[in-house]
């Protein structure tokens, strides 16, 4: 099987190939590019025309055609025109994830100016911050966000203010985003280069203020196309080796959109990749496992990518045994580790769904590696091989490259990598050198070209001089039957330095005590690998608003007096 996907490597990207790779200089490094890419976000907005009376954008009762989605961009944009925004502008977006966010991101990009992705969690004072730190002309918000912003609104005077979904009266000042709407007119005609920034997505950063991590088109282009080369090199690689892929070319695809649309998951991974298939997105308001698995039934839903306890709690809610799922053929998600156990548990759950994964960052405009159906389940632990368009190395604490098959830190160049954070050149040089970026994750590459995440090197707890991956404790403890959720982080200790401790939520009925769970990881993983403190937790895990886990406010909020 590896050796098919070997060969159909080769022949995808090679010349003449449909994935043909070239290297380009920009701006000095060499960057490996996919020979065929369009040139910006707007082509491929334009291709997606073609699709016309397909079902684009679904949300609770509503519904988007591709041709209502197009007239409503297209107007949209002529607004945004007349408003002042042009190419190199930006244009801020604070809101759920609604039908207006993906509508009012197509118009901007095709205008050549970068979409700013406003977090929803956001306080105002955060909220200030990005629109003072991105300076955007213009900032379309929902009214929740509306009214968390217009406190501060006299310290950004110059910002204009779309209001969507505001039952209320507007503040003087505000336009109702049923002006943009009915604004009617074509879209502009516009030539927006490769690599100007498409979009600034802020990263969360666990220290100090976010940063505006550049996107460019060239990288965001890039991230579908590396979504579509490795759909077709397993599939192709798959029917060499005898297997039989799973597919949902009969029929449309449908998305269902898990996560927010401020982050590369859902807008670069899911949103850019459907739009150019003619696939449709089904929003939801909120995450809900049970409301998603009635969309899954209602929407005839193929594709479901959020984080990995997302499908967990799908997998264990006490409606998917009665729900129709069988219109799906992939479920799996990225953003942090698919555990080994949750492989297995898709694989053999849902018949006619197999599991997937991806790896990236918001610094690679979306993804790095991709694994899914029988190369998972062949490697289960692996997030899949980098994609053609990087090189990749993993590196010691002095930057010397290690050895294949070692352990460092990894890091990759290519064109996906972001243009740099905005208004941070410190920043950007540390993680940005001669093009190659430092992930800051700990990997190793087996002689597949598979990659295996380790752990994140900030999360990694060095206890008595050994390093325990975080990671590995979680894998551990979620392959035990009454673990529903768990977060592994390191807490300080006199002796050793650091000593791991673990958050645990046990499953609904389900009994385990913190010694039946560290005896459990005993015959698993090594001795001083075990979870030294144990919280049993009742209530569900804190995440951030892409649904992982806040391992920092659990360490800090957590007393070691009162763990198991």
């Amino acid at each position: 099987m590896y050796k098919e996907l070997r060969d159909v490597w080769q022949e995808l990207t090679g010349p003449g190939g449909a994935f043909e790779i070239k290297e380009v200089e920009v701006d000095g490094i060499p960057l490996r590019v996919y020979a065929s890419a369009p040139r910006s976000l707007r082509e491929i907005w334009l291709a997606s025309a073609g699709h016309a009376d397909k079902d684009y954008i679904i949300f609770q009762d509503e519904r988007w055609t591709f041709a209502q989605a197009h007239a409503e961009v297209a107007s949209i944009a002529a607004w945004l025109e007349e408003a002042g925004v042009g190419q190199g502008d930006r244009v801020a977006i604070a809101m759920r994830n609604y039908p207006e966010w993906m509508l009012c991101y197509w118009a901007t990009v095709s205008l050549g100016a970068a979409v700013v992705g406003m977090n929803a969690w956001w306080t105002g004072p955060e909220m200030l911050f990005g629109v003072e730190d991105s300076a955007p002309k213009v900032m379309v918000c929902d009214a929740e966000r509306l009214a968390t912003f217009l406190p501060n609104r006299d310290k950004a005077p110059t910002t204009k203010l779309v209001a969507v979904r505001a039952k209320d009266a507007l503040p003087e000042g505000v336009t109702d985003y049923a002006e943009l709407k009915g604004h009617g007119g074509a879209l502009p005609e516009r030539s927006v280069a490769p690599d100007v920034d498409a979009c600034i997505f802020y990263t969360s950063g666990t220290t100090g203020r976010p940063k505006g991590a550049q996107l460019t088109h060239r990288g965001c282009v890039s991230n579908i196309l590396s979504l579509a080369f490795w759909n077709t090199a397993h599939s192709m690689a798959s029917l060499r080796a005898g297997k039989t892929p799973t597919s949902a070319s009969d029929r449309q695809l449908a998305f269902l959109l898990t996560t927010p649309l401020f982050h590369v998951t859902a807008n670069n991974c899911l949103a850019h990749g459907a739009t150019l298939a003619g696939g449709k997105l089904v929003h939801m308001y909120k995450w809900d496992a049970g409301e998603a698995l009635k969309l899954i039934e209602r929407e005839r839903i193929t594709n479901v990518s959020g984080v990995p306890v997302m499908s967990r709690e799908i997998l264990a809610h006490p409606d998917f045994a009665k729900t129709d799922t069988s219109s799906l053929v992939s479920l799996g998600g990225g953003g942090a580790p698919l555990q080994p156990d949750l492989v297995a548990k898709i694989e053999a759950s849902v018949a006619s769904a197999r599991p997937n994964t991806g790896y990236g960052m918001t610094e690679t405009c979306g993804i790095i590696t991709a694994n899914s159906a029988d190369f998972f389940v062949g490697k289960p632990a692996s997030c899949g091989p980098a994609m053609p368009v990087y090189e990749t190395k993993c590196i010691d604490a002095e930057g010397n490259t290690v050895a294949p098959g070692e352990v460092g830190e990894l890091c990759v160049r290519g064109s996906q990598v972001i243009r740099g954070y905005l208004n941070r050149p410190q920043d950007t040089a540390e993680a940005i050198v001669d093009g190659w970026l430092r992930t800051g994750d700990v990997a190793r590459v087996d002689e597949d070209g598979f990659i295996y995440l380790v752990d994140r090197a900030k999360d990694m707890v060095l206890r008595g001089g050994e390093n325990v991956y975080c990671a590995e404790v979680e894998s551990t403890l979620f392959e035990h039957d009454a673990v529903a959720e768990c977060a592994v982080f390191g807490v300080p200790d006199d002796r050793l330095g650091e000593e791991v401790a673990a958050a645990v939520v046990l499953k609904p009925g389900k009994l385990a005590t913190a010694n039946e769970l560290r005896a459990y990881c005993a015959e698993r993983i090594a001795k001083y690998k075990l979870p030294r403190y144990v919280w049993l937790l009742s209530d569900p895990l804190p995440r951030n608003a892409s649904g992982k886990f806040l391992k920092r406010q659990l360490r800090d909020e957590l007393k070691v007096a009162e763990a198991s």
